[in-house]
This record gives structure tokens, C-alpha cells and sequence, in this order.
């Protein structure tokens, strides 16, 4: 690549996108790369405030920027993410399916602290819909040496970067705990909440059970859902650390595992989270269809807009396994403002690292 005075650029091949923005009305290329100079292009050229351009001069030293772009949409693309073609220089993922969006943030910081290359993304572990516009990637410089890119694959190693988990077609048992509910006393509100939450992020309801404040009742509750087919189990009442609250403990005693007990979330602190079925040992593989997460939800999933259940739901969708580093790590973000338009997912909630 050159650098010429544009009235001698006729004939010459261009080797980046020239852009010409109107302001309110466009901003785009008005000639790609590659595009042959004439005559009669020098003005519109001038124009645009183009009094030198770069045109193209073999060096195999070095890469183009479109070039170069490709290099790291080869490291960051994974399962079910699409591409773009490459524009001034830019190349964007597109999620090819409703998922979650998992990103390997430790490499792609890695590869940011290169220098000279840039790739910006959503956040890891949120929803993402068809279509949804997840990371886009370029390097600064219209050229850049091959070794850095070189430098760039190393550094990322042989796994992409992001890839979209698809949700499943989960089936929830619904566990309504509370004697208040059990024996008629009140209307039970919380479950329709749930419901409306599950079919939300695409899960099926399958069953639903109203049990009283017996523990031995609650967890046989919670395991005859699960030998009747129930994917994942929401129990709701009886959360807090009153003495009639017995399901903390059906859960931990059904489990043969528990997460955690609380979460640095708030609404949502009294959060618990277990599953049933045995967890790999060694290093063989987790295997997430044979673990059934059993969760508590807190009384303010009935009544606050968004909460805890909201952020580890996707998660859940996707038969993601959640360990209880990841819930250590909410506090950062898990401050819900309980705004007066609800604009969650798209807000600070639950985006914390």
C-alpha cells in the first residue's frame, strides 16, 4: 500500500472503503475497495476531504484491513453465529438461533491487549434472540503486519471465542410450598407469576403441585416431579428463615448437590439453587441433560419487575451449569434500580463481571 495525491490516483486500485457521510441523511461507502480510480471519480473524491488516498501495493509482509478482519471473525465465531461481509474494515456476528450467548471473556481481553485489532461484544451468559447483532470486530490501522495477526490466533488458541448456546424445550415442575395456600386460605399468586416467566424465556410448564410446610412432603414433592419427567423444578414460599420455612431444607435434602443459598442480587438475595443428579468427577465431562436444577425462588420474584430468577433463567434454558463462582461474581451488576420503564435486558442488571 502507497500513499498518492488523489489527482494522480486515475487508474489506480483502491485498497480501502472511502466513506462519505451527510449529516442526518447517510454515511457509507461511496467507493468499496478495489474500486478502479477514474478520471471522473478525482472530484466526488476531493469532495469527501480525500486529498491523498492509500491505493494498493503488494507487500506480503502485511495484511488489509478487510483482510485482517476475517483473521479475527475466524477466532471469535463459533455454533450459531453468522457473519457479515467485511465493511470499511468491520465484521459482525450475528446469532443464528435464540440462545444464550457464552464468550470466552479471559481470551477475548487477551487479544484486545494486543494492540491495534478490537473486538466488542454483548455481554457473556445473556439471552439473545434470532438476528440479535452480537460482537463486531476490526483492526485500527489500514494495514497491519501478518505477524501481529499471527500473534492474535495464538493468543486465542484453538476454541472461538463466542458461540450461542439454543435454548431447550424445558419442562418445569411448579412447587407452591405454604400452608396458607395449601389448606385455601389465600389465593396462590405466585405460581401464574412463574408460569408467565417460564413461557417467556420458552420453557413449557408440565406440572404444578401445592404442598405444605412439611419438608419430607416438599422434597417428595420436588423428586416425583422429577421421575415424572420434569427438566428443571421451581419452588416457590417458604424461602425465608421463619420456622415454618421448610423448603430450604427439602431442596438441600432432594439435592445431591447445592450451589448456593443467597446471592449477592438484589431483589433476589434469598435465591437457592441444586441439582439432582450426580456431578462429573475427574475431568470427564459434565453431561447437563443429567442434572435437574432445583431452584427457590424468593418471595420478590411475585411482585418485583425483574429479579435473580430473570438472570439465571436463560442459563437454565440452555442447560447451562451454574457453579457458585458465578453467583460470587453477580454483586458487580446485581443492583436492580426498579426503574419506571422496565427496559431489562437492556439495562446494567445482572451485567456484571
Amino acid at each position: 500500500m502507497k500513499l498518492i495525491e488523489t489527482k494522480d490516483a486515475a487508474g489506480c486500485v483502491l485498497c480501502h472503503d472511502i466513506t462519505g457521510i451527510i449529516k442526518d441523511v447517510s454515511k457509507g461507502p461511496i467507493f468499496k475497495k478495489g474500486h478502479i480510480v477514474r478520471e471522473e471519480d478525482i472530484p466526488a473524491l476531493l469532495d469527501a476531504g480525500k486529498e491523498h488516498i492509500y491505493v494498493w501495493e503488494k507487500d506480503d509482509t502485511m495484511l488489509h484491513e478487510n483482510e485482517a478482519a476475517e483473521i479475527l471473525c475466524r477466532i471469535c465465531r463459533g455454533e450459531n453465529l453468522e457473519q457479515t461481509l467485511p465493511s470499511e474494515g468491520k465484521i459482525e456476528l450475528i446469532s443464528s438461533c435464540d440462545g444464550l450467548l457464552k464468550i470466552n471473556t479471559q481470551k477475548m481481553n487477551a487479544v484486545n491487549s494486543i494492540g491495534r485489532m478490537m473486538i466488542a461484544s454483548r455481554f457473556s451468559d445473556t439471552a439473545v434472540k434470532k438476528g440479535d447483532k452480537i460482537a463486531g470486530m476490526r483492526v485500527i490501522p489500514l494495514v497491519i503486519e501478518k505477524e501481529a495477526m499471527n500473534k492474535a490466533l495464538e493468543t486465542a488458541g484453538e476454541n472461538p471465542l463466542f458461540n450461542v448456546v439454543p435454548f431447550k424445550n424445558k419442562q418445569f415442575a411448579i412447587i407452591t410450598t405454604g400452608s396458607e395456600v395449601f389448606k385455601g386460605r389465600i389465593k396462590d399468586t405466585f405460581t401464574p407469576v412463574v408460569i408467565d416467566k417460564i413461557k417467556e424465556a420458552g420453557g413449557k410448564v408440565c406440572n404444578t403441585q401445592l404442598v405444605g410446610d412439611d419438608q419430607n412432603d416438599i422434597k417428595d414433592a420436588i423428586l416425583k416431579a422429577v421421575e415424572d419427567g420434569a427438566e428443571a423444578v421451581v419452588c416457590t414460599g417458604g424461602m425465608s428463615v421463619d420456622p415454618d420455612d421448610c423448603t430450604p431444607g427439602a431442596i438441600k435434602s432432594a439435592s445431591d448437590e447445592v450451589i448456593t443459598y443467597g446471592a449477592p442480587v438484589l431483589p433476589g438475595a434469598m435465591f437457592m439453587l441444586g441439582y439432582i443428579g450426580k456431578k462429573a468427577v475427574s475431568d470427564a465431562p459434565v453431561v447437563p441433560e443429567t442434572r435437574i436444577p432445583v431452584m427457590g425462588l424468593p418471595g420478590c420474584v411475585m411482585y418485583a419487575k425483574r429479579t435473580i430468577f430473570d438472570l439465571v433463567l436463560p442459563r437454565i434454558m440452555a442447560n447451562d451449569i451454574i457453579t457458585a463462582a458465578d453467583f460470587n461474581m453477580m454483586g458487580e451488576g446485581g443492583l436492580c434500580l426498579n426503574c419506571d420503564i422496565c427496559v431489562f435486558p437492556n439495562c446494567g442488571f445482572g451485567k456484571g463481571r
